[in-house]
């Protein structure tokens, strides 16, 4: 099986994208190995440690890519978090700040019976505010959250301290 280090070396970094002075982690190399792609997702999946998960929770949209995949890996659901208006059913809102103003997510009312345990996952723990605002509509929801998984995180931007949950993992720190 692949390794972390095998998951690092497959990531590319691209200069100035989407704009000028950011360094951007493409993760696409990862998804088109089929093998590093697995591991990507067992990995992610070693975070809820061997609790019974019923949810996984992905956050739009690359979130979903692998908190699908984790899902099907420990025999749970899975639940989208979406940007605003995305969703078909009745929903929960959350705001949250970006560098300039503010953007929102929403999960419906339905997604997580109050008492289930969830695993959030990502793609990538930048400032924090996305996963924040998502765990806080797991907490209007009652979910029992375990932990919080990303592939990536960006120490440098300290998203990690907007985090409330018992446990987060990154399977690939920069």
């Amino acid at each position: 099986m692949p390794t972390a280090a095998d998951l690092n070396a497959a990531i590319r970094d691209v200069p100035n994208f989407p704009k000028e002075g950011i360094l951007f982690k493409d993760i696409t190399p990862v998804l088109g190995d089929a093998e590093l792609f697995k591991a990507s997702m067992d990995l992610l999946a070693e975070t809820a440690q061997g609790e019974k998960i019923d949810k996984v929770v992905g956050i739009d949209a690359r979130g979903f890519i692998f908190a699908a995949g984790v899902a099907q890996i420990l025999g749970a659901g899975f639940v989208p978090i979406r940007k605003k208006g995305k969703l078909p059913w009745t929903t929960h809102k959350m705001a949250y700040s970006l560098e300039y103003g503010e953007d929102c997510v929403e999960i419906h009312k339905d997604a997580i019976k109050p008492g289930e345990k969830v695993l959030l996952v990502d793609d990538l723990l930048a400032t924090g505010g996305t996963a924040a605002a998502a765990i806080k509509l797991l907490k209007v929801l009652d979910a029992d959250l375990i932990a919080t998984s990303f592939l990536i995180e960006l120490e440098a931007l300290n998203g990690r301290t907007l985090i409330d949950s018992p446990r987060t993992e990154a399977i690939l720190t920069y």
